[in-house]
């Protein structure tokens, strides 16, 4: 694993020393060896974490005759079979890093050599002779890149401040990313916070070629390619996916372990591990003692099962919240209004005491729908059958019960239900798991936002006609909340103390099979991840197949209104007062009074405003003037000529 960065030199001189400059900002990412290429026309550097081949594989990696060159992060966990094939047709291999691997696939393969990876990955490959640089990102979205375009220069890296380290760069908030930010509680790709700087989207490659930018993809989410399946072929077919994945997914030469929440996602994970290790496995864990979200009963059951060595932390204000949060402002990047980024920063430190890799269950949710939301779509289409007055009616009337200091409380669901219900489904669909809607956006802002997130929508409304009703969304949720929340989280937060997160589910084997599975197999009434649960009744203790869904997640609320009270405060009064130009400071203050007071619950709102306030004012992000910033990318989001 590493962090990697590099740009061109078509139209303007780097002083020498650029390139060590946005390669030491990533240092976390790679923290055992780093290093750059330097030429008159192109530099990279790589910052690498050694998790395959110890002793060698340093980057960046030139082919022998340095025509070629490659910076690499990520993992590609087919590539002894690889490295087989390509031996057989000639090449000879100096290492036996994965990077060389994917070097010498290019080489022979040239863009094609993307399809044939099974990984994870963020690439830049340079070939001398010809001027021309590809990037490429895995498909699914696993691991970040950056990129901006400046006249006919191209920039990149893996985080932003790759390319905040050039003074040429503006800073300018992007008014396009803040439409979904403020919305969503992420930025979708392509866009981000700051204009003129994007993300390649997953499954796509960009190349150079001496100042010439063409795009393209090598895989898409599939979609509308549902199969018949018995419960017991499709029990069959997943299990032998999940043998295969989780055992390549266990390829280390350093020490690995597995993050377990008791849910059945980690669990699942936790068991294959199991069975394919011949050693005893380290599992970490987040406890949240005495609160009603803790979990800590399904992961002693877990652990005990599998006689891990487990090592657990009970995350309470007695920790250094605020200390986490402040560092977040460098460390997340970009700014993520997902409160949970707080307990995987803290199960990221604690998992680096014993281990620099480990395995997760991120995307069982999305490929078998794991969230409540996708029941509530079904049951607001429903509500939508009703005269208008009857839902807000009831919004009314339940809009007196008492706010609660719960995490996700009765009447907090209740009220943004009934609220998403007498919106359209596709805004609904969003806004179950989002923040702030429409009219509260406007009320916040003196600018006028673009419809970007109207355009994102917009994708859901143009897929073809859907084998069910559940197919668009969990589409969706794949293409823009995993590889843009969760997965964007799961990142920064372990990057930030250079551990390695693998999450085995996103096996594209897995996420093909998930796609042709029929709706009835994912949802069945009120049981949701049916395939999953069926595959692990006999694995998994039935305390852990039985329980309900609780999530990764904070008591924003509370903390909010006590031990991080005064953070937030301080952070909203900068941020009205140094950006009063974009933001009303009057509605801030309501914002925050009517959430103090217990008149509302607005913890996640005002959550995404702390940590987007502490990243402007870290990384000096000016205030938004133009909602039309020129993008390397097409304007409509997923599309490409």
């Amino acid at each position: 694993m590493c962090g990697i960065a590099g740009f061109t030199t078509k139209n303007w001189s780097a002083p020498p020393e650029r390139i060590r400059q946005a390669t030491a900002t990533l240092i976390h990412r790679g923290p055992d060896q780093q290093g750059v290429f330097q030429s008159n026309l192109f530099s990279m550097g790589a910052a690498r974490l050694k998790i395959i081949d110890l002793d060698s594989g340093n980057q960046p990696i030139l082919s022998e005759d340095g025509d070629f060159g490659i910076a690499f992060n990520g993992e590609i966990y087919n590539h002894l079979e690889l490295r087989a094939k390509l031996e057989k047709l000639g090449h000879r291999f100096e290492s036996h890093s994965d990077t060389e691997t994917v070097l010498r696939s290019f080489i022979q393969w040239d863009k094609d050599c993307f399809s044939r990876l099974r990984g994870m990955f963020a690439v830049a490959l340079w070939r001398k002779s010809e001027k021309r640089i590809v990037l490429a990102r895995d498909r699914m979205g696993i691991k970040p890149l950056y990129i901006a375009r400046v006249a006919n220069d191209l920039f990149f890296g893996s985080e932003l401040k790759a390319l905040f380290v050039h003074p040429e760069m503006e800073r300018r908030l992007s008014l396009h990313g803040l439409d979904c930010y403020l919305a969503l509680n992420y930025i979708p790709c392509p866009w981000t916070l700051v204009e003129g700087i994007e993300k390649l989207p997953p499954g796509e490659w960009l190349e150079w070629g001496d100042g010439e930018v063409s795009t393209g993809s090598y895989w898409q989410i599939p979609f509308g390619v549902s199969q018949s399946f018995t419960l017991e072929s499709a029990k069959e077919e997943l299990d032998a996916l999940l043998q295969d994945a989780v055992r390549e997914h266990l390829i280390s030469d350093v020490p690995l372990g597995v993050w377990l929440s008791g849910g059945i996602d980690s669990s699942t994970i936790l068991h294959y591990a199991a069975r394919a290790s011949s050693s005893q496995l380290k599992t970490f864990s987040i406890s949240f003692r005495g609160r009603s979200f803790d979990e800590t009963e399904y992961i002693h059951r877990a652990a005990k099962q599998y006689g891990t060595d487990h090592q657990e932390l009970d995350l309470s204000p007695e920790q250094d919240l605020q200390g986490a949060i402040e560092e977040f402002a460098y460390f997340s990047d970009e700014p993520s209004a997902d409160a949970g980024a707080l307990p995987v920063w803290f199960l990221s430190k604690l998992c680096k005491t014993k281990t620099t890799v480990a395995l997760s269950g991120e995307g069982a949710d999305e490929l078998f729908g794991g969230y409540l939301t996708y029941r509530a779509n079904r049951l607001a289409d429903r509500a939508r059958l009703l005269p208008r007055a009857i839902p807000r009616f009831a919004l009314a009337a339940f809009g007196h019960l008492p706010v609660s200091d719960e995490k996700i409380s009765f009447e907090y669901k209740l009220k943004r239900f009934l609220e998403g219900a007498l919106m359209p489904s596709a805004r609904a669909h969003v806004y179950w798991n989002g923040t702030f809607s429409d009219t509260e956006k406007a009320s916040l802002l003196k600018e006028k936002l673009p419809n970007s997130l109207n355009q994102l929508l917009a994708e859901l409304n143009g897929l073809p006609s859907a084998p069910d009703d559940l197919a668009p969304y969990l589409w969706f949720d794949q293409k823009y909340f995993l590889a843009d929340d969760i997965l964007t989280k799961s990142d920064r937060m372990s990057m930030a103390h250079s551990v390695e997160v693998r999450p085995p589910f996103l096996d594209h084997r897995i996420v093909e099979f998930a796609a042709k599975l029929p709706a009835s197999l994912k949802i069945r009434g009120t049981q949701q991840k049916v395939i999953l649960k069926e595959l692990m009744k006999d694995k998994l203790p039935p305390a852990i197949l039985g329980r309900k869904k609780i999530g990764f997640d904070i008591p924003a609320h509370e903390w909010l209104r006590g031990p991080l009270r005064s953070l937030l405060a301080d952070a909203l009064a900068y941020g009205a007062a140094e950006y009063s130009d974009v933001f009303r400071s009057d509605v801030i203050e309501t914002f925050l009074q009517l959430h103090l007071e217990r008149k509302a619950n607005l913890g996640y709102h005002l959550w995404g405003l702390l940590v987007l306030f502490l990243w402007m004012k870290k990384w000096r992000i000016q205030a938004a003037s133009s909602a039309t910033p020129s993008a390397i990318l097409q304007a409509k989001v997923g599309a490409y000529t």
